[in-house]
């Protein structure tokens, strides 16, 4: 009896993928998401299209998977023993250039959303939804230790807040958004919001 052939896709080396990656997110700082063409990737990383649409499907999906990847540890990893810590050790995770750059390319994706639906669903099924199930994990847990009431309005309110605070430095202040802004505006801002001590 014959055996029919599947068609395979071909495994990538991780050394080769984050260099996929790390290629996408450049082009994207230069020419932001409308502008960034699977051409473009191809030539940037010597790759074929072909080989790009069998591992990815296409540019959204791609771009999403760049960013995921470029993010540093999830925070379902990091648990200090209280929120503060926290919220504080998420902010440490970058240093100030790394969030300038980031926040950079978050704004420029940001606006692309709103007329791409692809980019929109990819990125919500795979960076915003995990993100709000890392931070329900991470609230859940003040909870369980007793800094936090169950009850408090304030919880389901967390992300808008810090993604409030990440986003808007730009726009209001002209400056980026640094570390030492991001723990102030935690301690200042945040954790009162919750109604958890800063110290």
């Amino acid at each position: 009896m014959a055996e029919v052939a599947s068609p395979r896709r071909s495994r990538l080396t991780p050394e080769r993928e984050a260099e996929l990656y790390e290629a996408v997110l450049d082009l994207l700082r230069e020419v932001g998401y409308d502008a960034l063409t699977m051409d473009a990737v191809a030539a940037r990383t010597r790759s074929s299209k072909a080989t790009l649409y069998r591992q990815w499907g296409g540019k959204a999906e791609l771009v999403v998977k760049a960013i995921r990847h470029g993010k540093p540890t999830r925070t379902e990893e990091i648990d200090t023993g209280t929120l503060r810590g926290d919220l504080h050790a998420l902010v440490a995770l970058e240093d100030d250039c790394t969030v300038e750059r980031n926040s950079a390319l978050m704004r420029g994706v940001a606006m692309a959303i709103h007329h791409n639906p692809d980019l929109r669903q990819a990125l919500r099924e795979q960076l915003v939804e995990p993100e709000m199930a890392e931070f329900r994990r991470m609230l859940q847990r003040a909870v369980d230790r007793g800094e936090l009431r169950p009850d408090c309005p304030a919880l389901e309110f967390l992300l808008h807040m810090m993604v409030g605070g990440f986003a808007t430095r730009t726009l209001l202040d002209d400056q980026p958004p640094t570390r030492t802004f991001l723990t102030s505006y935690i301690d200042a801002v945040v954790l009162p919001a919750l109604g958890v001590p800063t110290s």
